[in-house]
């Protein structure tokens, strides 16, 4: 788990998020409604935002491009159980959530460089 996470607000211009997930190479961010999970939004859904401008178009906002359905997991979550979430859901991340809110994310990399470290 990634427990230091960008997110990204609801009501915030798409294109300043574009340039977060550059300058850090995310390709997930969650999206929060003050301090609560409301969606996520992947690289890919923020090129597509970005293609469909036009020119002079307001930006638009993340809820307007954001999924509304973020799988979740919490810190106690058997890793199994988390892969398999994975899978099942065709998902490429966790929202980690604990008693107080936001604790991390799990993505496809993490599992990576999980299996790696196990790997001889």
């Amino acid at each position: 788990m990634t427990d230091t996470v960008i997110v990204l607000q609801h009501d915030e211009a798409v294109g300043d998020s574009t340039d977060d997930m550059d300058r850090f190479r995310l390709r997930h961010l969650p999206v929060m409604d003050g301090d609560r999970v409301v969606g996520i939004v992947t690289h890919r859904e923020l090129l597509r935002a970005v293609m469909r401008r036009q020119s002079g178009d307001p930006a638009p906002l993340v809820a307007e491009i954001m999924s509304r359905d973020v799988v979740t997991v919490t810190p106690a979550t058997p890793v199994s159980e988390a892969l398999a979430l994975l899978i099942t859901r065709k998902s490429g991340c966790l929202v980690v959530l604990d008693a107080s809110g936001l604790a991390g994310i799990v993505t496809e990399y993490d599992c990576v460089k999980l299996a790696r470290a196990l790997l001889p």
